[in-house]
């Protein structure tokens, strides 16, 4: 029998079976096929301990995340002072809400840090414990923000295809995946997509990334002409699609969408939730093309997933039409400004300034890492594209390379390479057809070609197979 040490624990594969059973009689993951999952691989893979960029299962195997649990590790795994920090506020106030004109210390404090890095005058936060969460409360504020004006027609989002935007009601109408929208009665009414700058998929013959860019922003004012600009609310945005396949726009696609939200005078909402606190080698992902939003969500790096915390930044022109309406804001969660995730969220953002997260990854590991992901990937006979911004990248794997043609059922081949990936210990997310990274900023140039290595392996085998 193995055994693997977890501290002072000892796991059998007796333990690892125990734990597989419950799985597959008590747990149901998200997004999965539990058929599959449950009655065919028979449970889940158990994962026991990380530090740094690397996990380790049940049964002692060492994988590599490059996939920062879920796009949110972003100082990595392992820190204990983030601990200290919990236990703390822990022991000195496990909880409290922010309802009834409280608060707590951690949650002002954390609000005042990140009216500090928040670009433009975006100097207030409401928390949530979730990107969906978040995206929620964009919503009912935007409406609450027309309403009050008695602009009560202002009830129409325009968003893009092919975005996430969260797994709520809410989240998943304001995203354009298709995938969530089936079965379940989605989009709900009033939620409105536009094509997003996916060149790769929507640029025409001989047109040129500022041609394509201009084409795609200006599809926000189509649709804003289409529906009539006084019953939009809001326009919102990924500044680099992310769950919908990496998808990076031409440089002038946001400077254009937000003039069109400034000409029509409609809010303009940057969903920061992947790409903010050091994705792109900065604060806020928006800050890349010096866009200054009314409303940003966000979530995941907030707190580098130690612990559920999530926000919505709001301007000043937003904040003070509410403070001056008088109106009561009807809207809020049982654990927004949690006092223990805030301040481990507080611990976070004070960790990556003081130890340049940010500045050291933008400067050393981003370029390299870009780098080392076109060379190796960009004549491979499977391979379309690479596409590849600050720590987040795609290799979109195509039946024929010179033509670009998909193979026939979207995503069988990413879901066969994402698999060969698990098997070779690196965590590469398949969406659609292309392989996703987007690994803790903490990665060495070391880890960055074993991550590599391992996927242009598991590419390689992909091939074999359907090539």
């Amino acid at each position: 029998m193995s055994e693997t040490a977890r501290g002072s624990e000892k796991i059998t594969d007796d333990t690892t079976a125990h734990w597989k059973r419950l799985d597959v009689r008590h747990h149901l993951n998200p997004q999965m096929n539990y058929h599959q999952l449950k009655e065919v691989e028979g449970g889940s893979r158990i994962i026991t301990d990380a530090s740094g960029v690397w996990l380790t299962d049940s049964e002692g195997e060492k994988i590599l995340d490059g996939m920062a649990g879920l796009w949110a590790v972003n100082i990595g795994y392992g820190r204990d002072d983030f601990a200290r920090v919990a236990a703390e506020q822990m022991n000195r106030l496990a909880y409290y809400n922010s309802f009834f004109k409280t608060t707590t210390p951690p949650t002002v404090e954390l609000a005042a840090k990140l009216a500090e890095i928040a670009p433009g005058d975006c100097n207030r936060v409401f928390f949530g414990s979730s990107g969906s969460e978040s995206n929620d409360t964009f919503v009912r504020m935007a409406r609450f923000y027309w309403s009050i004006q008695g602009q009560k027609k202002r009830v129409n989002f325009i968003t893009r295809e092919m975005a996430y935007h969260g797994s709520t009601q809410t989240g998943a109408s304001l995203g354009g995946l298709g995938i969530l929208h089936e079965h379940f009665g989605l989009p709900l009414p009033n939620f409105h997509h536009v094509m997003p700058p996916y060149g790769f998929n929507f640029k025409r013959a001989g047109e040129s990334d500022e041609e394509f860019g201009l084409r795609a922003a200006r599809a926000v004012e189509e649709k804003i002409l289409e529906l009539g600009s006084d019953t939009v609310a809001a326009f919102l945005g990924e500044p680099v699609i992310g769950a919908g396949g990496v998808l990076i726009p031409p440089d002038n696609y946001w400077p254009e969408v937000q003039r069109i939200c400034r000409e029509y005078g409609i809010l303009f909402g940057a969903d920061e939730v992947i790409t903010g606190f050091g994705r792109l080698g900065r604060w806020f992902g928006c800050q890349r093309w010096g866009l200054e939003p009314d409303m940003i969500t966000m979530a995941k790096g907030i707190s580098s997933g130690y612990l559920p915390l999530s926000g919505l930044m709001v301007s000043d022109k937003v904040a003070r039409v509410m403070i001056d309406s008088g109106e009561d804001f009807y809207h809020g969660y049982t654990y927004s400004g949690h006092p223990v995730a805030c301040a481990v969220g507080l611990a976070n953002v004070e960790a990556m300034a003081r130890e340049k997260v940010i500045e050291t990854f933008d400067r050393d590991i981003a370029p390299y890492f870009r780098e080392r992901l076109i060379g190796e990937f960009a004549d491979h006979p499977l391979v379309g594209e690479v596409r590849v911004i600050g720590g987040l990248s795609a290799v979109e794997m195509v039946a024929d390379k010179a033509t670009g043609k998909r193979f026939e059922k979207t995503g069988s081949v990413g879901t066969l390479c994402r698999d060969h990936c698990m098997r070779l210990g690196v965590i590469s997310r398949g969406i659609r057809d292309a392989m996703i990274l987007c690994p803790p900023l903490v990665i060495s140039r070391d880890e960055v070609d074993e991550m590599v290595r391992r996927l242009r392996l598991a590419v390689d085998l992909t091939a074999k197979e359907v090539l």
